[in-house]
């Protein structure tokens, strides 16, 4: 160990530091400039998203040179924001951002994500020793969707972690720690998901997905908001579903609504279909849960349509943000 360690000991370890090839470009409000370098990908150990979990997040993606559904994305950043007392960034500071750090990503496919802290000021637990609150962006590899790699459908299991209470479920705050117990979990398990279940018995989200199923009955049916993070991709695919069963179209041959519903796992356990929606696994299918098959064990018909409508409306111009 050196007795120090000095800015040229930095700059020979970050020259010596191995390429990452997920990690494209970082925007870093502190120098007010983007990076295409993972050595320089850091923030202040003292920045209170580090040490309090006093800062949001938001995971947007990006399709060739365009952003899906980034209004929705600012929109829940800004509301989790004012909860917190934290000043937002406007949209258009927002896009000049995310535009300048895509330009330096070498791929215009990419997940954007976007962290807004309390900043750098001490170590203390109020927010008040922080003067002005961060912005940072990084454009990081998009990888393929579940389905495309799994085409037989995922398993899922309950979780033990206890879920996040209101208003706190409803906020994307970095503080994911039951949420990366959850991923431990579920590794543990031998499952590819868990469902976390609220202090009712109802079920509440996967780790970093929602959740959602095809009643016996013929409705699609989500948990109500509140006691879950309300997430984009879900919002989207319960109104594509909604649309097409008012214009009767291929869904409604298999359902007659869509519903926000509390959910037991007894629900769970007597659907249909299930499914998991999220951002990097668009319309996932569940095909086995609790070490039982759903169903007849394969992906079913809602799922199918629901991905394809998910996937053409992620080239929607009416649903896409251009950056380049």
């Amino acid at each position: 160990m050196k007795p120090t360690f000095t800015i040229a000991d930095f700059a020979a370890w970050a020259a010596a530091r191995p390429p990452s090839p997920d990690y494209f470009a970082m925007y870093s409000s502190l120098w007010d400039a983007v990076t295409t370098d993972p050595a320089l990908m850091h923030l202040p150990i003292d920045d209170h998203m580090v040490h309090r979990g006093d800062a949001l997040f938001e995971t947007c993606k990006v399709i060739d040179g365009s952003v899906y559904l980034f209004p929705d994305h600012l929109r829940r950043l800004q509301t989790g924001a004012a909860l917190l007392s934290l000043p937002a960034p406007t949209f258009d500071r927002l896009l000049d951002v995310s535009r300048a750090v895509l330009s330096a990503s070498p791929s215009r496919d990419a997940l954007l994500r976007i962290f807004l802290s309390r900043g750098p000021g001490g170590h203390g637990a109020s927010p008040l020793e922080c003067p002005a609150p961060q912005l940072y962006v990084l454009a990081i590899r998009r990888h393929a969707p579940f389905m495309e790699t799994h085409p037989g459908g995922a398993s899922a299991a309950l979780s033990r972690v206890p879920v996040k209470p209101p208003p706190f479920a409803a906020v994307k705050s970095v503080n994911y720690l039951p949420n990366a117990l959850m991923k431990l979990e579920a590794a543990s398990l031998g499952v590819d998901f868990t469902v976390g279940v609220a202090p009712d018995g109802t079920l509440a989200e996967c780790p970093t997905e929602n959740f959602a199923l095809v009643t016996r009955d013929g409705l699609l049916a989500a948990p109500p908001p509140g006691q879950i993070l309300e997430g984009t991709t879900l919002l989207r695919a319960l109104r594509l579903a909604q649309d097409e069963i008012d214009a009767g179209g291929p869904l409604s041959a298999h359902l007659r609504g869509v519903r926000r519903q509390p959910l037991t796992p007894d629900d769970a356990l007597s659907a249909r279909e299930l499914l998991i929606l999220g951002t990097t696994p668009d319309a996932t299918a569940c095909t086995r849960f609790e070490n039982r098959p759903v169903g007849d064990g394969l992906p079913g018909p809602v799922q199918t349509r629901l991905n394809a409508l998910l996937l053409a409306d992620q080239r929607n111009p009416a649903s896409l943000t251009p950056l380049l």
